[in-house]
């Protein structure tokens, strides 16, 4: 890593169990963008050589074993279990990763990432902050602090295209960086899979409209499916709110008691594309009514944690929807 001195300054749609919510938070969403016309290129590149060889030159992969201790081993999975890039791995596919992981020491203000560099591996932050600046000229845009547990770096693995900003350590610090070979044969195919899978439905949520491109890359490789069969209780009134659905397929209904006591009426109905669950995660009160799957429903869910992560800057219109 090299040392920086530089230092950096830094149409309503359904979609609530409720109509009273009070408290806003101001929450940090990763804003890297990755020009649109440079990925499409980026990916034509990839499929023509990197995506190429990897379909007809997978024999000649061998992966590569760092040694390690068997408590880094134990860190290293219990950080990945965690992270939204290789939650699609399997058990044979993770145990390479860890394998082939490699720890790197950082000293506050070592630069890990530079904007415009070509780049050779994924970094995650074991412990530590980063911090994440867009330059654009003289002019330095601060987008995020990257804390334990985050990964940064998977955008030009992933496309083929230059950094799309610089990141340099705020203070002392661990990473584990992952090979961009590696990362080719192991984890590009399952991130790719899933975020082709999910990219239609996603762009149809009204909520998610405004998302840039690069955020909603993230929500794509956040999000979770869940299944419910016609009948089964998705939310229960008063219990704690731990989870955020988006309705892939299916139809719902929401289910409020007037008074305490009293039986439940039905308040709403849920189609494909709405959402529910996000007044509790907002407010931190307990679930303001029941929702129940009225068919065989698809959802896809975001634990509280993403939700505050990637949603946060969207407070405001949900917030305004839960109102109406």
């Amino acid at each position: 890593f090299k040392k920086s001195s530089t230092m950096f300054s830094k149409k309503v749609d359904l979609g609530s169990e409720d109509e009273n919510i009070t408290d806003e938070e101001d929450d940090v969403i990763d804003q890297v963008e990755v020009d649109n016309k440079v990925r499409m290129s980026m990916c034509r590149k990839a499929v023509s050589s990197e995506a190429y060889g990897f379909l007809h030159k997978t024999e000649d992969f061998k992966p590569k074993i760092i040694s390690k201790t068997g408590e880094q081993i134990k860190r290293i999975r219990e950080i990945l279990k965690n992270s939204f890039i290789f939650k699609a791995l399997d058990a044979q596919e993770m145990e390479i990763v860890v394998g082939a992981i490699e720890e790197r020491k950082v000293k506050a203000g070592d630069l890990v990432i530079r904007q415009g560099d070509m780049g050779n591996d994924l970094y995650i932050v074991e412990s530590g902050t980063f911090e994440c600046v867009k330059e654009n000229g003289e002019k330095k845009q601060f987008l995020k602090e990257y804390i334990a547990g985050d990964v940064f770096g998977e955008l030009a693995l992933l496309y083929n295209a230059p950094r799309a900003a610089t990141i340099t350590a705020k203070t002392d610090a661990v990473l584990w960086s992952l090979d961009r070979i590696t990362f080719s044969h192991i984890v590009k195919d399952s991130i790719r899979e899933k975020r082709m899978k999910y990219e239609n439905f996603l762009k149809t949520v009204k909520i998610l409209s405004t998302v840039e491109p690069y955020e909603m890359t993230k929500i794509m490789d956040a999000v979770k499916p869940v299944m419910f069969k016609a009948g089964t209780e998705i939310i229960k009134e008063g219990d704690e709110g731990l989870d955020f659905f988006l309705l892939e397929s299916g139809e719902a209904y929401a289910m409020k008691a007037p008074e305490k006591g009293m039986p439940q009426v039905k308040m709403m109905e849920y189609q494909k594309g709405n959402y529910f669950g996000e007044l509790a995660l907002l407010s931190g009160a307990p679930r303001a009514a029941s929702v129940f799957a009225k068919t065989d429903c698809l959802c896809l869910s975001l634990d509280r944690h993403t939700f505050k992560r990637l949603l946060g800057p969207l407070e405001r219109i949900l917030q305004r929807n839960t109102k109406v």
